[in-house]
C-alpha cells in the first residue's frame, strides 16, 4: 500500500533541477520540478467550445520534443533537413532570437517523424539538448553560442532504440546526466556541464524513454533512473548504484513516463501489460511494496495531487484511452473518464490540463470526488505528441509544423 502522500517516513523531496531561474519558468521536460506540476498560476476557468486564437504561432520542423521555457525565453529542438536545430523564441511574442544548428543522420524506422524527442533543459546559463541519434548539445542560452557536444551513442556504442535517443537530460550542479544506454559500462552517464568531459558513468543497462529525476532520500542526494528493464537509484556525485527493481517487458515495449514520488515510495507506469509498480525507498535499498495493473500509461507521467494519482491509462496506438483517478492509499479508482484520445497532462491553480494527441485541450478540476470538465476546444490540427510548457499563463504547444502559444492566464 502507498504511504500517505503528506507523509513521508524519512526527509524524501524532490530537487529544483535548474537553479536560479525565474518562478513561472519550466525550464525542462515536467517543469520546474520535473512532475508536471506548476505553483503560482492563475488560469482561466472554462475553455470557449469555439476555440481560442492563438497569441503567436511559429512554423517549425518535424519532432517530438516539447520547449522549455525560461529568463523570457522559448527554447525550441527542431528539424530541418539534415540538422536538429536549437531555436530560441521571446516567449511573449515568438520572435525568433537566435538559431543554432547541428547535423543529424538519424532516420527513423517505426514512425515517420525524424525530429528529436527529448525537451531541452535549462540551467546556469545553459541550454542542453539530447538528439534523436544521441548528441549531446550545449549552447548559451542568450546567445546559442554552441559550448560543446558529445556524440553519445557513438562514442559509447548505444543501440539506437525503437524511436531513437529519447530520455531528456537532467541537470544536477555542475552536471547533465543522460541515459545513454550504452552496453558497456555506459547506460547513464553524467557530463560536466562547463566542459562536456565525462564525470562519471555507470551500470550497462539500456535506454528507456522515460527522464530520470533526482531526490533527496533519508538526507541523502539519489537519481531515480528508468532504464530499458530496470529502476535504478545512483548516487548523483558518483554514479554508484545504491538500488535497484526490475521494470519493464522484454520485446516492443517502451517505458516512458518518469518515476513518481509519493511519500516513501516511487510510482512507476508503463503500459504493454507491465502496470503499475510501487517501491518502498531507503537510501540504499528499493523494495517492490505492490504491482498491479491499476495503471498503464504508455509515456504520460502521471500527476499527484491531494492524495490522488491523476494518470492517462492506455496507449496512443493502441485504441481509445482513458483519464483515471486513483486513490493514493488502496490504488482504488476513484473515477474514470474513458474513450478519450491519448494525453499528457499539465497541473495548476486546481485544474488539469489534459492535451490530446488530436490537438484537443480539455480542462478538468484536480477533484477526487468526481469527474468535473470545465470545457475543451481544438488548439491545432495534426498530432500534438509533444509534451506541453506552461508558462506565465502561457500554453506552448506543438506539432511537425507548427509551435503554438495560448493564453490561459484568468
Amino acid at each position: 500500500m502507498l504511504r500517505n502522500a503528506g507523509v513521508s517516513l524519512f526527509a524524501l523531496t524532490i530537487l529544483l533541477a535548474a537553479p536560479g531561474l525565474r518562478a513561472g519558468d519550466w525550464p525542462q521536460i515536467l517543469g520546474p520540478q520535473r512532475n508536471g506540476i506548476v505553483t503560482g498560476e492563475k488560469l482561466v476557468d472554462t475553455l470557449p467550445a469555439a476555440g481560442l486564437k492563438p497569441v503567436w504561432q511559429f512554423a517549425c520542423g518535424s519532432g517530438l520534443a516539447g520547449v522549455a521555457v525560461a529568463d523570457g525565453r522559448v527554447t525550441l529542438f527542431h528539424r530541418h533537413g539534415g540538422d536538429e536545430v536549437l531555436t530560441a523564441l521571446d516567449a511573449a511574442t515568438g520572435e525568433p532570437q537566435w538559431s543554432q544548428k547541428f547535423p543529424s543522420g538519424f532516420q527513423a524506422e517505426i514512425v515517420d517523424d525524424d525530429g528529436p524527442r527529448c525537451v531541452p533543459a535549462v540551467a546556469d546559463g545553459r541550454v542542453f539538448a539530447y538528439g534523436a541519434e544521441g548528441r549531446l548539445i550545449a549552447v548559451d542560452a542568450k546567445t546559442g553560442m554552441p559550448l560543446w557536444n558529445r556524440a553519445t551513442h557513438k562514442e559509447f556504442g548505444a543501440p539506437a532504440g525503437y524511436f531513437g535517443a529519447g530520455s531528456s537530460p537532467l541537470v544536477d550542479g555542475n552536471r547533465v546526466i543522460v541515459n545513454v544506454g550504452g552496453p558497456k559500462g555506459a547506460g547513464v552517464v553524467a557530463f560536466d556541464i562547463a566542459t562536456g568531459k565525462t564525470a562519471w558513468q555507470a551500470t550497462d543497462e539500456l535506454a528507456s524513454y522515460s527522464a530520470p529525476i533526482r531526490a533527496d532520500i533519508d538526507g541523502q542526494p539519489r537519481l531515480l533512473v528508468i532504464t530499458r528493464s530496470q529502476f535504478l537509484g545512483l548516487d548523483p556525485a558518483t554514479g554508484k548504484e545504491t538500488f535497484r527493481v526490475p521494470f519493464g517487458a522484454r520485446g516492443p515495449t517502451v517505458n516512458g513516463a518518469s518515476p513518481v514520488l509519493i511519500g516513501s515510495q516511487a510510482f512507476l507506469t508503463a503500459s504493454y501489460g507491465v502496470g503499475a509498480k510501487g517501491v518502498q525507498l531507503t537510501a540504499n535499498k528499493a523494495t517492490v511494496a505492490w504491482e498491479d495493473e491499476s495503471l498503464s500509461s504508455q509515456y504520460t507521467t502521471p500527476i499527484v495531487h491531494d492524495g490522488a494519482i491523476y494518470g492517462i491509462d492506455g496507449r496512443q496506438d493502441a485504441g481509445t484511452s482513458s483519464l483515471k483517478c486513483l486513490d493514493v492509499a488502496t490504488r482504488k479508482t476513484l473515477w474514470t473518464k474513458a474513450g478519450m484520445e491519448y494525453a499528457t497532462l499539465v497541473a495548476a491553480d486546481g485544474k488539469l490540463l489534459v492535451m490530446h494527441t488530436n490537438g484537443e485541450l480539455r480542462l478538468v478540476k484536480l477533484d477526487r470526488g468526481g469527474y468535473h470538465e470545465l470545457g475543451t476546444t481544438n488548439l491545432l490540427s495534426g498530432t500534438t505528441r509533444a509534451l506541453p510548457a506552461l508558462s506565465q499563463g502561457r500554453l506552448y504547444i506543438r506539432n511537425d509544423r507548427t509551435l503554438a502559444c495560448f493564453s490561459l492566464a484568468k
